[in-house]
């Protein structure tokens, strides 16, 4: 075969298939280059089955009883200075494998992000997403407004789940709860509601560039960056800037002890 054939032929190959014995021993630097490339993504694809199903294990090892439902559950937006915490809750059947590859939010692009947020709500049993005012972050602290919203969106799943996997959080709730630290990374359930949330939290935050211009939200979602300390001193807090939070804090102290003088 000719090297453009074998490219098409590996292209199109999902597993190992006897032809590809004679590559191994055909000379050509070209052929041998190809077959050193496929094998290498097909050790790339079998890696990211492997991590699906050690998610998937995870998650199982949960239920006392097959069947149960596992809800996970997890936050996007705790360390902003700008913008709500959103959370969610997922619960997923127990085979979905169309999730593959699906990782904590932070590890995947926005596309990727996004993609796997339309199948998470497709294959869901059952999905809910509870977003956390600003005023309710300064009201109440950042980890009780956190944990109230994890317990919120988790009450509001259309099904009761058996036993819950919370992202570093544990949960005031009657049904049992387990804080997993780096959730997200072990459970395919917290993934999930990881995903959920940071899409969420995202398109708020590009919407929230549109009302408050200047800050560039869409860019940075709140995070306290150069270019976001740098607008602040520029422009002062808008009405979604965190006040509890510094620098904010301090902008606010000062502002009100220069209208005193």
């Amino acid at each position: 075969m000719s090297i453009s054939e074998i490219r098409a032929k590996l292209n199109a190959a999902e597993e190992y298939e006897e032809w590809m014995q004679e590559l191994a021993e055909d000379p050509r630097k070209g052929v041998q280059t190809l077959l050193g490339a496929w094998q290498r993504k097909q050790l790339a694809k079998q890696k990211v089955a492997d991590e699906l199903a050690v998610k998937l294990a995870f998650d199982a090892s949960f239920r006392a009883a097959s069947g149960q439902l596992v809800a996970g559950t997890d936050e996007a937006g705790r360390g902003p200075l700008a913008g709500p915490v959103v959370t969610a809750a997922v619960i997923l059947p127990e085979n979905c494998r169309t999730l593959i590859g699906l990782d904590d939010s932070k590890q995947l692009s926005k596309v990727k992000r996004e993609a796997f947020a339309d199948e998470v709500r497709r294959v869901a049993i059952s999905y809910a997403v509870h977003i956390q005012s600003v005023e309710e972050i300064d009201r109440l602290n950042i980890y009780e407004a956190t944990k109230q919203s994890m317990e919120a969106s988790v009450a509001a799943l259309s099904v009761r789940p058996d036993v819950i996997l919370a992202d570093a959080m544990q949960l005031r709730s009657a049904t049992p709860c387990h804080s997993i630290i780096k959730g997200d990374a072990k459970s395919l359930a917290i993934a999930a509601a990881s995903v959920l949330a940071k899409t969420e939290r995202d398109q708020l935050m590009e919407a929230y560039d549109e009302t408050y211009p200047g800050y560039d939200f869409t860019r940075h979602a709140g995070y306290g960056t150069a270019v976001h300390l740098a607008a602040l001193e520029l422009l002062g807090p808008s009405p979604i800037h965190r006040k509890t939070f510094e620098p904010i804090r301090s902008m606010q102290k000062n502002a009100n002890l220069s209208d005193k003088i």
